[in-house]
């Protein structure tokens, strides 16, 4: 019995679409996806942009957060280092004001002084990822050289201003405070005041005095310092914000595009029992072999 035009369209129509639902469901269990293309459903893939392009978002200022947060932390523990080594010069005034010490003891204590300016210098200049961190936004070069022209000896050639970054939308954050800030700043310059402690210590006059110098200096970038503690501190609640948002999408793209596994099988059952039925339907309705109407369609 040969099948008439109409029967074989009849069959190879129920054939292609068994085939396609086939390959749908097996789609769908790959991918974890009802929607894989627009055409899958219009609405929920216009859905699924809106909610990919805020995704994005969330890793990118994610992504911001991290690298900004690690800079502030280096930061922040390089500072800890410069107050531990201004309290110990403190120390050394304290120590030096002792009148029964003699010449040559506030001579050492006055060379210590003098070391720990250099520590404070390096600190000052200390870069991270290619830029330096207390520079300003002319964080290119460093931004204290020694001069001795200047106070204590040391300039400051960077500027007063700061780095920027965006971790939300329209949420910009600080990234630094400027060395101006820090360790020059005006009435409680750094290196002045350690500069001032060393010669009142060679000179055995004005020892008190110059250790009150220190003690404002050491006030100024302590409370200075607080910047990079509470910008971190706001940082991870941005953070933490973002990754509860991003879950939220998270959700959204499951419930909107999101298969159900154990509908996807029984559709894949159901398409590969369709399948099988045309191919029975063929095999009753003709002499061809399988292969035989396989290849001929």
């Amino acid at each position: 019995m040969r099948l008439t035009s109409t029967e074989s369209t009849i069959l190879l129509n129920a054939l292609n679409t068994a085939d396609r639902a086939q390959q749908n469901s097996l789609l769908q269990m790959t991918t974890g996806k009802r929607v894989n293309v627009a055409s899958d459903d219009p609405g929920a893939a216009a859905v699924q942009v809106q909610t990919a392009y805020q995704t994005s978002g969330c890793d990118q200022f994610l992504r911001s957060i991290s690298s900004v947060s690690s800079e502030l932390q280096t930061a922040d523990s390089a500072l800890n280092s410069c107050v531990t080594t201004l309290q110990r010069a403190i120390a050394l005034g304290v120590e030096g004001a002792n009148g029964t010490l003699s010449q040559q003891d506030r001579d050492a204590l006055a060379a210590e002084v003098k070391g720990i300016s250099n520590q404070v210098l390096g600190i000052a200049n200390l870069s991270f990822n290619g830029h330096f961190l207390f520079a300003g936004t002319a964080d290119s070069q460093k931004p204290y050289v020694l001069d001795p022209n200047a106070p204590g000896g040391v300039a400051y050639q960077g500027n007063d201003l700061t780095n920027q970054i965006e971790v939300e939308q329209g949420h910009m954050v600080a990234m630094n405070l400027p060395g101006s800030k820090l360790f020059s700043a005006a009435g409680a310059n750094v290196f002045q005041a350690l500069s001032d402690l060393a010669s009142a210590l060679e000179s055995s006059t004005s020892i008190d005095t110059a250790t009150e110098s220190v003690r404002v200096a050491f006030d100024q970038l302590t409370n200075s310092r607080v910047f990079y503690g509470s910008t971190i501190s706001q940082l991870d609640s941005d953070q933490t914000f973002l990754q509860s948002e991003k879950l939220q999408l998270q959700q959204t793209t499951n419930d909107n595009i999101g298969v159900d596994m154990n509908v996807a099988a029984t559709n894949m059952v159901n398409a590969e029992n369709a399948r099988n039925a045309a191919l029975a339907a063929v095999a009753q309705t003709s002499n061809l072999s399988l292969l035989d109407y396989l290849s001929k369609t």
